[in-house]
C-alpha cells in the first residue's frame, strides 16, 4: 500500500513538474491527480522539495539504463564510454529531463554533482577509465580525477544544452567539444 501510494504521488509529481515546471506545480495538483491527501504526500516525502527528489530519482534510474545500453550497444570499451557520455548529452533535448532534472532540479535542489545519485555515476566511470588504462587504450592517469573532469564536463554540457535556446545547435558544439576533449586521454589518435 505504501509503494502503491508513493507511486501514484511520484508519477502526478512527475506529470505536473514536466508540464508546468516545480514553481507553478502545487501539491493539490498532486494530490488531485493521485486521488490521494496533503497528509499522504507529507507522509511519504516530507514535502513538494521531497517529492522533487524522489521524481529526479526516478528519472535518473531511467537514464543509467538509457546509457548503459547505449555503453553497451558499442563496439569497443573506449566507443562505450563516449557512447554513454553523448547519450547523456543527446536526453538533455528531452523536455521532461531539460525541466525536471537539468531547469528545476539545480535550482531547488542545489548543485547536481552533488546529488546522491553522481556517486554511483563517478565510481562507473572510475572503473572503466581504469580498465581502458589496463588495456593500454588511454594515458596512465588517476582515474577518479578523469570520471569527475568527464562526467563534470557532460553534466555542464547537459545543463548548457537544457538552458540554450537552440538545443539542437548546442548538442551539436557540446558533443563535437567533448569527444576532443575525451581523445586526449588516448594514448593514440582515435
Amino acid at each position: 500500500m505504501v509503494e502503491e501510494t508513493r507511486g501514484k504521488l511520484v508519477r502526478a509529481a512527475r506529470k505536473a513538474f514536466a508540464e508546468k515546471g516545480y514553481a507553478a506545480s502545487s501539491m493539490d495538483d498532486f494530490t488531485a491527480e493521485a486521488g490521494l491527501t496533503r497528509g499522504a504526500l507529507y507522509h511519504n516525502f516530507g514535502d513538494k522539495k521531497g517529492l522533487l527528489q524522489a521524481v529526479i530519482d526516478q528519472l535518473d534510474a531511467e537514464i543509467l539504463v538509457r546509457m548503459r545500453a547505449a555503453r553497451e550497444r558499442a563496439a569497443t570499451p573506449w566507443q562505450g564510454l563516449l557512447d554513454e557520455s553523448i547519450a547523456y548529452l543527446e536526453m538533455a533535448l528531452e523536455p521532461e529531463i531539460q525541466r525536471i532534472m537539468l531547469l528545476d532540479g539545480p535550482a531547488v535542489l542545489g548543485d547536481p554533482s552533488r546529488w546522491p545519485n553522481q556517486s554511483a555515476c563517478l565510481r562507473a566511470t572510475a572503473q572503466t577509465i581504469e580498465e581502458l588504462i589496463e588495456a593500454g587504450t588511454i594515458r596512465s592517469v588517476d582515474a577518479e580525477a578523469a570520471a569527475r573532469l568527464l562526467n563534470g564536463a557532460a553534466l555542464n554540457a547537459a545543463l548548457w544544452i537544457a538552458a540554450a535556446d537552440d538545443p539542437p545547435a548546442v548538442l551539436a558544439k557540446a558533443v563535437e567539444a567533448f569527444r576532443r576533449l575525451a581523445e586526449g586521454l588516448l594514448k593514440m589518435e582515435p
